[in-house]
């Protein structure tokens, strides 16, 4: 069996277990929205008064950040799930700093354990989530010579995909240490107009919450706009 013979057979492989990944998850999705149906008008009631939020979160002070940081760490390892409905409900429940704190301790968890991960299984964990397009679409990034500092201009930009090069780190060749630091860096102006825009919803600051959210749709357009043309003159 030739080398593109093989490679076939594991892109087949990877894409039998993304399939069952995701049936698992489209399961628990359809549960979970059963769930909400079931109680929304309860949950929304609660949820739209900031105090008892809040208080409930005092009751049970270690038990909610450890639910949300949990639920933020589980948002990073699957990739392809949005982070900010997360971001949001953490600034929400916690105010601006304390929920940015939640956010990039749970930022630092996943991507250490995804490093590591990564390092251990390579490809074949890294398939289950991505097809190899993604991998060749920032192939240029291995050949850089400052690896790192590429890595981390990149992760600033708003707008790209954070989660995939948090798995993608894991293949090259750069330090652990490096790696965490720049994927908890990387995350922090998402996590900032988040929970900036939550924390003053939650407080009654409604046009900060409105001009935070501004903020963060144009910070996301810009950063798409300049990381292609980050990565044409990378390229080139």
């Amino acid at each position: 069996m030739g080398e593109k013979d093989r490679r076939d057979v594991a892109d087949r492989d990877l894409r039998a277990r993304r399939a069952l990944v995701i049936g698992a998850l489209v399961t628990a999705a359809i549960a979970l929205a059963a769930m909400c149906l079931r109680w929304a008008p309860d949950a929304y009631a609660w949820a739209s008064d900031p105090a008892a939020v809040r208080s409930f979160v005092a009751e049970h002070a270690i038990l909610s950040r450890l639910v949300i940081g949990g639920a933020n760490a589980l948002q990073i390892a699957l990739a392809f799930l949005p982070g900010e409905p997360v971001e949001l409900a953490s600034g929400y429940a916690f105010g601006f700093w304390e929920g940015t704190l939640v956010c990039m301790a749970a930022s630092a968890v996943a991507s250490s354990a995804i490093f590591w991960a990564v390092r251990r299984w390579g490809w074949s964990l890294v398939g289950v989530f991505f097809d190899r397009s993604h991998l060749e679409r920032f192939s240029w990034l291995r050949d850089a010579r400052r690896l790192e500092l590429v890595m981390l201009v990149v992760f600033l930009i708003p707008g790209t995909p954070k989660d995939f090069l948090t798995y993608f780190a894991g293949l090259t060749d750069m330090r652990f240490g490096a790696v965490l630091g720049i994927t908890t860096l990387g995350r922090i102006p998402s996590i900032v107009t988040s929970t900036v825009a939550a924390s003053a919803l939650g407080n009654g600051n409604y046009g900060v919450a409105a001009l935070s959210v501004i903020v963060a749709v144009a910070l996301a357009a810009a950063g798409g706009l300049l990381y292609r043309r980050f990565e044409s003159l990378a390229r080139s």
